[in-house]
């Protein structure tokens, strides 16, 4: 079996850190997230809040693509 074949040989990556590990998650949201943030929260009907972290943006994404079916394969 190569190491290509074991799936506990793969490096870690960081796309599948928690926001809340992340070294940067309490820094202002992107100016991406804000904009696709504000998308998902009109789709919601829900309040827009400009002054997430990225992390906080992050989660708030994350349960707001599952509420509107965003996002989702």
């Amino acid at each position: 079996m190569s190491d290509h074949d074991h799936p506990k040989s793969e490096p870690y990556s960081n796309a599948e850190k928690d926001p809340e590990d992340w070294t940067t998650g309490g820094e202002p949201m992107t100016g991406a997230q804000a904009s696709y943030l504000q998308t998902l929260c009109e789709e919601a009907g829900e309040d827009f809040d400009p002054e997430l972290t990225k992390a906080a943006a992050s989660e708030r994404i994350d349960a707001l693509q599952a509420k509107t079916g965003r996002g989702q394969d």
